[in-house]
C-alpha cells in the first residue's frame, strides 16, 4: 500500500512539472510568433526589392490584428505630400518594449517594403527615425528583430 501511495506521488509530480513546462513552452511561442514571424504568410509579405523611404506626419497610432490569426500589432497612418499610407510596425508587445515611442504629429522618416494589403498601398516598416531616435524593426533582408529578442 505504501508503494501504491508512493508511484502516485511521483506520478502526481512529475504531471504537474510536465504540465508546467508544456505552458512555458507555449507561452514562448506565442511571444515570438502570433503570425509576425518572417515564415508567416505575412512575413513572407515583407520584399527587399520594394524597400523605399518616405517621411511625413503620424496622423494616428492604432492597434491592429493584420491577417486572422495574428497577434495584434502596432500600425500607422501617415500623411505625406502624395497620400495617406498605413504603415505595419510590428507585434505590440514588441513595440511597446522599444524607447523610442512614435505618437500622433510627430515627423518621421520611415523606410520598409511597400505592399498592397486588401487592396491599399501600405508599408511594413523596416527603420522608423522622429528626430535623432531610431526604431529598428528589421535587417536589412527583412528579418525581424524581434524574432528571439529575449534571447538576446
Amino acid at each position: 500500500m505504501k508503494k501504491i501511495v508512493i508511484l502516485m506521488a511521483m506520478i502526481t509530480i512529475f504531471s504537474f512539472f510536465s504540465a508546467t513546462k508544456s505552458f512555458a513552452q507555449q507561452e514562448m511561442q506565442w511571444r515570438g510568433g502570433g503570425g509576425w514571424g518572417i515564415g508567416s504568410p505575412y512575413g513572407r509579405m515583407y520584399d527587399p526589392k520594394t524597400v523605399e523611404t518616405i517621411t511625413g506626419e503620424v496622423v494616428s497610432v492604432d492597434t491592429i490584428t493584420p491577417m486572422k490569426g495574428m497577434g495584434y500589432g502596432v500600425h500607422l497612418m501617415v500623411k505625406t505630400d502624395k497620400e495617406k499610407i498605413s504603415v505595419h510596425l510590428g507585434p505590440g508587445w514588441y513595440i511597446e518594449n522599444q524607447d523610442t515611442k512614435i505618437e500622433p504629429k510627430d515627423k518621421v522618416e520611415i523606410t520598409g517594403s511597400k505592399i498592397t494589403l486588401e487592396g491599399k498601398p501600405a508599408i511594413i516598416a523596416a527603420e522608423v527615425k522622429k528626430g535623432e531616435e531610431v526604431l529598428k524593426l528589421r535587417d536589412e533582408k527583412g528579418f525581424p528583430l524581434w524574432s528571439g529578442w529575449r534571447r538576446r
